[in-house]
């Protein structure tokens, strides 16, 4: 089959698509919106996936620009001649793509498209429901995703759901590589963020609760990875509670050192407002860390408070702050906790398994009429 993989950027999600279906019998080519200023997968192409060169691809996605790609989207699919088209996320590139009149056409929900943008923005939620009508299949990484698109309009039981999972050998648990004792932080208590600083993630929450939970438990310690368009502010919180010494910041870690970072912290966080499966979560999951993470509709389709880890309530700097020290002064609890983890990841975040319901979903869409 000739498949064409539309997506808005090269993400190291995409990359896990890419080269998962790199190893089917499909011939795969590889077709982005947008090229954004930062780099964000390092990880070339699998060599099996063919990159489309076309108008796209080479800045961000401008809405101006909409008519000169629609033109040579068009001629993207008559020189390729595609059995299937797989795009997302909904409100921009599959959206695009059903404008074009692909047939047939899986879109892939990326989660806050459908979860957030269309809610925020009225052109944003017509694109999307212009796109889910003429969408064969949709998949899904939770069931919030399914919820919004039947809200929508789009049939139920033409929904895929499956969390886009992880390398479970890879994220595995592990003894800490030093990370700690050249720190000197063999004491510490130490809590983990990577999501990217950007207003959706609550990078900034998580920064005011730790600087609150740090007046009574000295021996917390923050580890911040990524950035973005907040980081100034995450930075001045930090500096104006005269915490720089206690919290590690580094900007973007392959995928491959991710593990380090995860088996040298106690305790995983995120503030995230919006979420589907977050492959963060499932990451330290497989690492056998406990979390505490917001009580969003995503998360709470994972964690089972007191067994896997807790839950704050969304946005609440105070109860994120008295989330961690509860997990501190529950401490010779978490091996248990961890272990818990470490076994809903093997249950339900192995890659190898949920892609197969992607294949799955291919299959559904050739034999929608």
């Amino acid at each position: 089959m000739r498949l064409l993989y539309f997506s808005r950027d090269y993400t190291p999600h995409d990359h896990r698509f890419l080269a998962s279906l790199a190893r089917t019998e499909h011939q795969v080519y590889f077709l982005r919106l947008e090229r954004r200023g930062q780099q964000l997968e390092d990880r070339p192409l699998p060599p099996e996936v063919q990159q489309v060169i076309w108008k796209g691809g080479r800045a961000p996605f401008r809405w101006r620009d909409f008519p000169a790609l629609w033109l040579d989207f068009k001629r993207v699919i008559r020189q390729i001649q595609p059995d299937l088209v797989h795009a997302g996320p909904v409100p921009n590139v599959a959206f695009l793509a059903a404008s074009g009149g692909v047939h047939p056409l899986v879109s892939m929900s990326w989660g806050s498209d459908l979860l957030l943008d269309v809610e925020n923005d009225r052109w944003q939620n017509w694109c999307a429901r212009f796109a889910l009508q003429r969408t064969s299949v949709l998949t899904g990484d939770c069931q919030a995703v399914k919820e919004k698109a039947a809200a929508l309009g789009f049939p139920e039981e033409r929904v895929v759901l499956f969390p886009w999972g992880i390398d479970l050998d890879l994220f595995s648990p592990g003894l800490d590589s030093n990370f700690r004792s050249r720190r000197g932080w063999e004491d510490a208590f130490v809590l983990l963020s990577l999501r990217s600083w950007e207003p959706v993630y609550g990078v900034d929450i998580i920064v005011r609760a730790f600087a609150q939970a740090a007046q009574e438990a000295p021996e917390l310690r923050l580890v911040l990875l990524g950035g973005g368009s907040q980081a100034s502010l995450v930075q001045k919180i930090i500096y104006d509670s005269g915490l720089q010494n206690r919290v590690y910041l580094a900007s973007l870690v392959k995928n491959t050192d991710l593990p380090e970072y995860y088996r040298a912290a106690d305790l995983y966080l995120s503030a995230s407002h919006s979420d589907g499966s977050s492959v963060s979560l499932m990451e330290a999951l497989a690492c056998a860390r406990p979390v505490l993470v917001s009580d969003i509709p995503g998360n709470k389709e994972w964690i089972t408070p007191d067994q896997e880890g807790w839950f704050f309530a969304d946005g609440n700097v105070a109860a994120l702050a008295q989330g961690i020290l509860k997990a501190v002064h529950e401490r010779k609890n978490l091996p248990v906790m961890g272990a818990a983890a470490r076994k809903l990841a093997e249950k339900r975040a192995d890659w190898s398994k949920n892609f197969l319901k992607l294949l799955g979903a291919y299959k559904m869409a050739i034999g929608v009429n």
